[in-house]
């Protein structure tokens, strides 16, 4: 199986957007969940629903790839699983390295879901002497004075920083001049790299803070929505026309008609 190191994918050449690079784990997983159900076939408009997009902007996307899909029929599941993972460079074997074993990085090494997305945990790295040989997810942790070695050794392209974000910059200093050209960044901190090398950023409180940024603003409709009809309720009163002379509060009238129902004392 080829590794990280000598064969990349080639949608960038190809010229696929990375709007549509960005969506194709998001057509992955959602045709993935269905080949799991033993689901033969599907429509662009039901695989569109299931990956959170619209129809026309999966059959545009698609159309960057080729044409796999079949009139009146729909798109055969596992061969499009097969395409997807093939443009995204998931049909080989993806050596990855983490570096920082806190909280996190504990987490994500046993983390099931690399395995069977064509990630391969090649090393645990730490700085902490004391992490040194302790068997996280059932891997060792190695020391940092030989993150050089383990990355040729293990021809690692892939590198996943989860450091305190004030050593996260030397860390990818580091990953960079041993070889590393991808980054997963969980440091709270923007890293600095070379042309070539490519960053992504996870960072869960800037995302928890568009989240707060959101239910504010439906906070706020919710209150304005109530403030506008209050103010309604009180226009409509103030220009209310003044109820007939005679009439009590609901206007009815006596036997005689002309006569109020309850008269005065």
């Amino acid at each position: 199986m080829a590794t990280g190191r000598t064969h990349r994918p080639a949608t960038r050449s190809r010229g696929i957007p990375e709007a549509t690079v960005a969506r194709l784990p998001l057509y992955l997983r959602a045709l993935t969940a269905l080949s799991e159900r033993s689901v033969p076939t599907v429509s662009s408009e039901e695989l569109a629903a299931a990956a959170g997009v619209n129809s026309a902007k999966l059959r545009k996307d698609f159309s960057y790839l080729g044409s796999y899909g079949t009139r009146g029929v729909g798109y055969d599941v596992e061969y499009l699983v097969y395409q997807i993972s093939r443009e995204l460079g998931l049909t080989q074997d993806w050596p990855v390295v983490i570096v920082g074993i806190g909280n996190l990085g504990a987490a994500l090494a046993g983390y099931g879901g690399f395995a069977s997305r064509g990630f391969r945990v090649a090393a645990l790295i730490d700085a902490d002497p004391a992490m040194t040989g302790k068997p996280v997810a059932g891997i060792p942790v190695q020391h940092s004075d030989d993150l050089e070695k383990i990355i040729e050794e293990d021809g690692v392209s892939i590198g996943v920083i989860a450091t305190p974000a004030g050593v996260a910059q030397q860390v990818c200093d580091r990953l960079v001049a041993a070889g590393v050209t991808s980054i997963l960044n969980f440091a709270p901190t923007v890293l600095s790299v070379p042309d070539g090398v490519d960053v992504r950023k996870v960072d869960l409180s800037i995302e928890l803070q568009i989240l707060a940024f959101h239910e504010q603003r439906k906070a706020g409709e919710e209150s304005n929505a109530e403030a506008d009809a209050a103010d309604a309720a009180e226009n409509a009163a103030a220009v209310a026309p003044p109820a007939p002379r005679g009439t009590t509060g609901a206007g009815r009238k006596g036997p005689d008609g002309d006569v109020p129902a309850v008269m005065p004392a």
